[in-house]
C-alpha cells in the first residue's frame, strides 16, 4: 500500500489527493474470529481505514513480559484489514484511555513508588521505550513505507487535557523514530486542548462530537494550512454501573458527520463497533467520585455489541455516499442469535474456603497492594487475626476500591470506595476470630489525575484504633477458569459468602447469545474459560454478551463467581440483549 503524506492541502496518497474515512474498531474488545466479518462491515459502510488503540496493559500484563498471541494477534488484524483493503491508523498509547483499564498502562508501573506516569520520569520512559521495541519491532512490515497498511500512528493521547511538557511529547516521538516508525505521526486533543496536547511537526487532529464548525475552527486556528482531521467523533458514549445506557439520535449524528465532511475534513468515528470489555478490562472515572464502567462498551455504534448493522450504520452510509464512493454489494444479515434457554448451575464451592488453592498469601505488617503482589486484575484477600472478643470497628483509610468483609466466614458488611467513608462496626465473637476483607478492582481509573490508582485497601488500616500486628494478602487473578468450583461442594452446598457456581451447557450449533442473571446480584461469568466480564444488578447492563467462537459443539462450562447472595442457581441464554433503559 502506498505512503501517506501531509501536504499544504491535505492528504496525499500515492502523490494524489486522499481523504481518511475510517472508524474506530479495537480488536482487543472483539473475538478473533470475529475481525474479519466487523472488517467486512466497515468497508461496505464506505470507509477506507480503521482506527485502533494498543492496549500495553493487555500486551504486557507483567513485567519483562510482551504477548502477541491470540486476541491479542496484532499482526493478524492487520492482515485482516489488509485484506479488506483498509488502512489503518495505530494509536500504541503509551497511554490509551479508552474507557479502558488504567487507560492501558500497566499496573506494575504503579509497584514503583513515587513513579510519575505519563511524564519524563526515567522510570516510565524507560517502561516506554522497551514496550515500544516490544511492539514496533514485529509491526515494521506492516508500516505503509514498506507496504503495509498503516498510514499513520498516534504520540500519546489527549495529552493536552493532562499536562503541557512538550519535551516528553518530543521524546515519544523521538522513541517512536529511534524504533523504525517512518510514516506520519499525529497528536489528538479536543479544541480547548489542542495548543498544550500539539508538538512541532506533527500533526494535531482534534476529538469532538458535535459543535463541527468550531471544532475544525480551532485546528486550523492552530496550523492555517495542512489537512484538518477529527480523530475521535464521537457518536455515542460509554455507559457507567448505576448510570443509565446512553443513547444518541442517529439523525443527530449524521447530520454532523455530514457537516464534518462536507468541510473538507478527514474523520475517525468513535466507535464504528464498540464491543466488550471482557474479562476485568474496564476502566473508571473518579472526578471527585469514583464511577466504574461497565462491561458492555457497546457505545451506541454503527455495530452494535454482537456485530450488527444499526439503523445508525444506515444513516451514516447514506451521508458517507454524498462524498466518496460506497460499495454497491449488498450488507451481510445480522449474524445468527440463539437462545440456549435456562442453565442450572449445580455444583458450588465457596472462594474463602478455595482460597488455598486460588492464590499463595504474603506476610507484611500491612495490607499489601495488588501492584506489590505482582497482580494486574481481580480480587485480593487480605486476612488477620481479631485477638479480642467484642465489639469492633474497622476502619481503613482509603478502599480500592470495593471490599467484602467476613469474620469467621460470615459477611458483617461492604465498604465502598465511592461512599468516601470507610468504617465498619461489627462484633467477634471470640479470641483468634479471623477477619478477612475481599478487595474487587472495579477498574482502574483510565482519566485525569486519578492514573495513579493502586487497587487494595491503601493508608493505615485499624481495628478498634490500632493496625493488626500482621497482616496475609493473597492475588486472586482468577485466570484459571477451570479450577472453579470444583472443590469439595455438592447441590446441596449453599456458601453465606462468594461463591463458584458451575453448570453445563448443551449446544448443537453454536451461535451469539446473551447471558441473562436474574435474581443474580455482582460477580463475574465465564464460558470455556472465556471471561465474559462482570454483572451487577445494579445496572444498566443486565446481559452479557457471548461471542459465538466461545461455544462448541456438544457440552459448555459455565462459570458464575456471585461476590453476595444469589436466590437461584439457574442462569438462561437467550437470543437478545438487556443494556438497560435510556432513561431513569
Amino acid at each position: 500500500m502506498p505512503l501517506l503524506e501531509i501536504a499544504d492541502d491535505g492528504f496525499r496518497l500515492d502523490a494524489r489527493p486522499f481523504r481518511i474515512i475510517s472508524g474506530a474498531l479495537h480488536y482487543f474488545r472483539v473475538h478473533p474470529e470475529q475481525w474479519a466479518d466487523r472488517l467486512r462491515k466497515a468497508r461496505l459502510l464506505g470507509l477506507n481505514t480503521v482506527e485502533t488503540y494498543v492496549p500495553w496493559n493487555l500486551h504486557a500484563p507483567h513485567r519483562g513480559e510482551f504477548r502477541l498471541d491470540g486476541g491479542l494477534d496484532l499482526p493478524r488484524f492487520l492482515d485482516a484489514a489488509a485484506a479488506e483493503g483498509l488502512h489503518v491508523l495505530l494509536r500504541p498509547g503509551p497511554y490509551i484511555c479508552a474507557e479502558w483499564e488504567g487507560g492501558g498502562l500497566p499496573s506494575w508501573l504503579l509497584a514503583e513508588e513515587g513513579i510519575v506516569l505519563r511524564s519524563g520520569d526515567p522510570r516510565f520512559l524507560w517502561a516506554v521505550d522497551t514496550y515500544f521495541e516490544s511492539l514496533l519491532t514485529p509491526l515494521r512490515p506492516y508500516l505503509g513505507s514498506n507496504g503495509g497498511p498503516i498510514l499513520a500512528l498516534q504520540v500519546e493521547n489527549e495529552y493536552g487535557a493532562h499536562g503541557d511538557d512538550t519535551a516528553y511529547l518530543a521524546e515519544l516521538t523521538a522513541m517512536l523514530r529511534r524504533h523504525g516508525v517512518d510514516v506520519p505521526l499525529f497528536t489528538c486533543d479536543q479544541p480547548a486542548d489542542l495548543a498544550r496536547g500539539s508538538l512541532d511537526g506533527v500533526l494535531p487532529t482534534a476529538s469532538f462530537g458535535s459543535r463541527v464548525t468550531a471544532g475544525l475552527a480551532a485546528l486550523r486556528e492552530l496550523r492555517p494550512h495542512g489537512p484538518l482531521m477529527c480523530t475521535e467523533f464521537w457518536i455515542g458514549w460509554f455507559d457507567r454501573w448505576g448510570g443509565i445506557h446512553t443513547r444518541r439520535d442517529p439523525a443527530d449524528a449524521a447530520a454532523d458527520l455530514d457537516r464534518l465532511l462536507s468541510a473538507g475534513a478527514s474523520v475517525n468515528i468513535y466507535m464504528f463497533h464498540g464491543g466488550t470489555n471482557f474479562g476485568f478490562t474496564n476502566g473508571a472515572n473518579d472526578k471527585g467520585t469514583y464511577r466504574p464502567t461497565v462491561t458492555s462498551y457497546d457505545y451506541d455504534a454503527l455495530l452494535d455489541e454482537a456485530g450488527d448493522p444499526t439503523p445508525k450504520y444506515e444513516a451514516f452510509r447514506e451521508v458517507i455516499a454524498r462524498h466518496a464512493p460506497v460499495p454497491v454489494e449488498p450488507l451481510p444479515p445480522a449474524a445468527p442469535k440463539a437462545a440456549f434457554g435456562p442453565v442450572e448451575l449445580t455444583r458450588t464451592a465457596g472462594l474463602l474456603e478455595q482460597a488455598d488453592t486460588l492464590g499463595t498469601p504474603v506476610t507484611a505488617d500491612r495490607p499489601l497492594t495488588m501492584e506489590e503482589l505482582g497482580q494486574p486484575f481481580g480480587f485480593v484477600l487480605h486476612e488477620t487475626e481479631l485477638p479480642a472478643p467484642g465489639p469492633a470497628v474497622l476502619h481503613v483509610e482509603q478502599v480500592h476500591d470495593r471490599a467484602q468483609v467476613f469474620v469467621d466466614g460470615q459477611p458483617v458488611g461492604v465498604l465502598e470506595r465511592e461512599n468516601h467513608e470507610h468504617t465498619l462496626a461489627f462484633t467477634v465473637p471470640r479470641p483468634g476470630a479471623r477477619l478477612a476483607v475481599l478487595v474487587e478492582n472495579q477498574g482502574r481509573v483510565n482519566y485525569g489525575p486519578g492514573l495513579h490508582d493502586r487497587k487494595g485497601l491503601l493508608g493505615r488500616t485499624t481495628v478498634n484504633g490500632r493496625p493488626p500486628a500482621a497482616w496475609r494478602s493473597r492475588a486472586l487473578p482468577l485466570d484459571r477458569p477451570s479450577a472453579f468450583a470444583h472443590g469439595p461442594a455438592g447441590p446441596a452446598h449453599h456458601p453465606v459468602g462468594p461463591a463458584f457456581h458451575h453448570g453445563v451447557l448443551t449446544v448443537d450449533e453454536p451461535a451469539d447469545t446473551f447471558l441473562h442473571l436474574d435474581g443474580w446480584t455482582k460477580g463475574v461469568a465465564w464460558i470455556n474459560g472465556f471471561p465474559l466480564g462482570r454483572y451487577w444488578s445494579r445496572g444498566p447492563q443486565r446481559s452479557l454478551y457471548v461471542p459465538g467462537p466461545v461455544l462448541r459443539p456438544g457440552p459448555n462450562e459455565v462459570t458464575v463467581l456471585e461476590l453476595h447472595a444469589t436466590a437461584t442457581r439457574r442462569v438462561h441464554l437467550r437470543d437478545t440483549p438487556d443494556l438497560g433503559p435510556t432513561e431513569q
